[in-house]
């Protein structure tokens, strides 16, 4: 084996050995914050369900029908299986640890891609990790602003007669798929900022094609808006359209900085 080759078989190692304590630091990180949201998962779920008794609250006494116990002015959730409770803590604990590990995932992903970029795309790592966190969370907190109004919109297309009992897990699902979806949605202006600084993107193309933009966010938002109404839908893809706009005015500013 020549001396080439053998640093090129050292390089591959060390790279997957990197990569390999990326992903232990990364699973640590994830677990601890399991641990955390399983200890305080009382808190959570009161939180979670929160926008469904402000709901209740302000609604005929018979909106909510058995959800709402008005001796104890607050909702119950039913299960239907005996390990329905379980998983749903697990299922709890595991989005939230995610989240609570969100800075961490980050900047274990970003360190890991760092050595293939240039020193000046490097210098904006800091950035791009905190951006990243704040709009997921800007997203996931708007998107758990307007789950009342969500929740009073499919309630009202259940039809007269139909006495609402929600499931622990069906609930806990939809709210935690409608906050991360938010938040993730919220994260993309990200990826453009660092498509253009990168140069797979241009500000140009950006501003050229937000026709395009505007038409696909609407239909990204559908997707991924597990509720499907229009006031999610609205919630999510005006402020990603506002976003676009907002990523091709900074990236046009760094790329200029960046050359100059």
């Amino acid at each position: 084996m020549s001396l080439r080759d053998a640093s090129a078989t050292m390089s591959v190692t060390g790279h997957l050995a990197e990569l390999r304590s990326r992903i232990i630091k990364s699973a640590v990180a994830v677990l601890a914050g399991v641990i955390v949201v399983v200890v305080v998962y009382d808190r959570v779920l009161s939180w979670l369900t929160a926008p469904y008794v402000a709901l209740c609250r302000r609604s005929p006494a018979d909106y909510c029908g058995m959800s709402y116990d008005t001796i104890a002015d607050d909702v119950n959730l039913f299960t239907l299986d005996p390990v329905e409770g379980l998983t749903t803590r697990l299922r709890v604990a595991t989005y939230g640890g995610v989240v609570l590990a969100l800075p961490i995932l980050l900047w274990q992903l970003w360190r890991f891609i760092v050595p293939a970029l240039h020193r000046r795309e490097r210098g904006f790592a800091i950035g791009f990790v905190l951006a990243t966190v704040i709009l997921f969370v800007a997203g996931g907190l708007l998107a758990y602003s307007t789950l009342d109004r969500a929740l009073e919109f499919l309630i009202g297309w259940s039809g007269e007669g139909v006495d609402q009992a929600f499931r622990v897990s069906a609930y806990v699902r939809l709210v935690t798929l409608m906050i991360v979806a938010f938040g993730v949605g919220f994260t993309v202006p990200v990826l453009l900022v660092f498509l253009q600084l990168v140069g797979i993107l241009t500000p140009r193309t950006l501003v050229r094609g937000w026709r395009y933009a505007v038409v696909g966010t609407v239909f990204i938002a559908a997707a991924i808006t597990p509720s499907g109404d229009p006031i999610s839908l609205a919630t999510l893809s005006v402020p990603m359209v506002a976003l676009y706009f907002a990523a091709a005015g900074i990236g046009r500013l760094l790329v200029r900085r960046r050359d100059e």
